[in-house]
């Protein structure tokens, strides 16, 4: 029986940034599939945000794929084979996604997918779970893989490019907490106000970096909290 991998979650890439770094020594799966990669992901997905979709009634969606336990098969049947299955997934998602999406190898064992157009989120979370369902790449021991999906859609879960991602990688890391193997979507989150636990100094760093960002307060400490979170909420497991 494969080895668990018990420290993935707490281990695993949070942001684009994060995956471009791990791209870095995936040329080899990179070169056979040659799909656009974390920076290009991020790029198409502002410029879709920034245009007209909104007002033109269509429909946005990013979904992350991630394989799950990957590390293990790198750790029993070495990279080689965990290339393999790279690019078996890659091919797959690619051969698989409907006109109007465009697959991107975001970084390590993950992949991203934008859709963009008149397919209702209902019908692409639908999709989503059929693509789950048939995928079938296997390790060299025959044991067909499993791969697990988070999906957030613009306008309604988030606007911007750096908080959609974000909402899309809560989802997969529920759905990886859930079990594996499942699809989940962005979820409404509740807010609750700042209170006396920061420091004045740190507030006022806060407020800087906030307006040289042009960005909310609340949105940067969402996204520390939950760097934060994903660093120790797997780590006495």
């Amino acid at each position: 029986m494969a080895k668990k991998d018990t420290t993935k979650e707490a281990n695993r890439p949070v942001t684009v940034s994060d995956h471009q770094k791990l791209n870095k020594k995936g040329n080899a799966v990179n070169e056979a599939l040659k799909l656009p990669l974390g920076d290009q992901f991020e790029t198409d997905l502002a410029e879709i945000l920034d245009g007209d979709s909104e007002e033109r009634g269509e429909t946005v969606v990013i979904a992350l794929v991630d394989c799950d336990e990957f590390m293990h098969i790198n750790d029993d049947f070495g990279h080689e084979a965990g290339d393999k299955v790279l690019i078996d997934t890659g091919n797959y998602l690619r051969d698989n996604a409907p006109k109007d999406a465009k697959v991107y190898r975001i970084g390590g064992d993950e992949f991203g997918i934008i859709f963009k157009g008149l397919m209702e989120r209902e019908d692409i979370f639908l999709f989503l779970n059929d693509l789950k369902n048939n995928y079938n790449v296997e390790t060299p021991d025959g044991v067909r893989q499993t791969v697990t999906i988070g999906m957030a859609t613009a306008f309604v879960d988030a606007s911007r490019c750096s908080e959609l991602i974000r909402k899309a990688d809560g989802a997969v890391y529920r759905a990886k907490v859930g079990g594996r193997n499942k699809i989940a979507m962005a979820r409404e989150e509740k807010m609750i106000p700042k209170t006396s636990h920061y420091t004045q100094d740190q507030l006022q760093r806060l407020s800087k970096l906030a307006a040289k960002e042009g960005i909310g307060e609340a949105f940067l400490l969402r996204e520390a909290l939950d760097l934060l979170l994903r660093k120790y909420d797997q780590a006495g497991k």
